[in-house]
């Protein structure tokens, strides 16, 4: 997740930023911008955070049990996090056996739970997301992987770590866009995670996620975290999409760029295959035969 600089401040060529604002993208009129009340908002809010510390308090006791009992724990424990905030969960298809660098195109904070629901891994997340509230503090326990995102010299370190991780037969989490997008559009694939997967011989796991409606979704711009975590407590009928896509085998692509390439075209297709509402699209879409749709209590 990132932010888009204001005027004036400093930008660092390499970093990818997205057009996305708060005010274009994450608010919009008409009857998907429904809301719940202020009150069953408030509730939402309360539970969702709720949820959240207690898992920050229980994650000591998590890490003593079992790889496979973490792994169910922390399924369960994002799923808890995601229905607590009111958001209804579909998930499609099933992801491949062995070490994965899974790649997802990346919406909203809420990628994060909503990917450890269904491929629970090693995170790899901006070093500013460490100082957040919370959720910093939470994601270090969890093994996240911090990137100085500042520092280009810091990569080849990086992606070193990436590889040690999937070399050990785990999963690693990248969204390789570099930056939160609304849905109108997308970023490129940035290929240098990518590397990490080459050198291991470890598969490719593309995961497309989509919000209906999407503008209550969007964390973009110079959003505030409060401000996203109200949206999204308020929002009416939002459902999130996880689309576990076909893996791509390594070995099959030249370089790390051709990799991503495939990558990016592989969500890139099944987006457009498969339209969600989002904010600027009017169009509906029904659930897969093969999906499951879990709504908060």
């Amino acid at each position: 997740m990132t932010t888009v600089p204001g005027p004036g401040a400093a930008v660092s060529p390499w970093l990818p930023t997205a057009p996305c604002t708060p005010g274009r993208c994450a608010a919009h009129p008409g009857p998907a911008a429904a809301t719940v009340g202020p009150a069953r908002a408030l509730v939402r809010l309360a539970a969702g955070l709720a949820t959240v510390a207690a898992g920050l308090l229980l994650a000591p006791l998590a890490a003593l049990l079992p790889a496979a009992a973490r792994r169910a724990a922390t399924r369960r424990w994002c799923r808890a996090v995601v229905r607590a905030f009111g958001v209804r969960l579909r998930v499609t298809g099933a992801p491949a056996e062995g070490p994965l660098l899974v790649v997802a195109n990346h919406v909203s904070w809420l990628d994060i739970p909503l990917i450890a629901a269904v491929l629970p891994g090693r995170m790899l997340a901006k070093t500013e997301v460490r100082s957040w509230p919370v959720l910093g503090p939470l994601a270090a326990r969890g093994g996240t992987l911090f990137i100085d995102r500042d520092r280009l010299r810091a990569l080849p370190g990086t992606v070193r770590a990436i590889g040690a991780v999937l070399a050990g037969g785990g999963r690693v989490i990248v969204f390789p866009e570099g930056s939160t997008w609304c849905g109108r559009a997308a970023g490129a694939f940035r290929p240098a995670a990518f590397q990490a997967a080459l050198d291991t011989a470890a598969g490719v796991q593309p995961v497309r996620l989509a919000y209906g409606p999407a503008g209550p979704a969007a964390f973009v711009g110079d959003d505030s975290l409060a401000a996203s975590l109200w949206r999204i407590a308020a929002a009416g009928g939002l459902t999130a999409e996880v689309r576990i896509l076909d893996p791509l085998p390594g070995g099959r692509y030249p370089d790390r760029r051709a990799l991503a390439a495939a990558a990016q075209r592989a969500i890139a297709s099944d987006s457009a295959n498969r339209p969600f509402r989002s904010v600027h699209q009017r169009v509906s879409s029904s659930p897969a035969s093969a999906s499951s749709l879990r709504t908060p209590a």
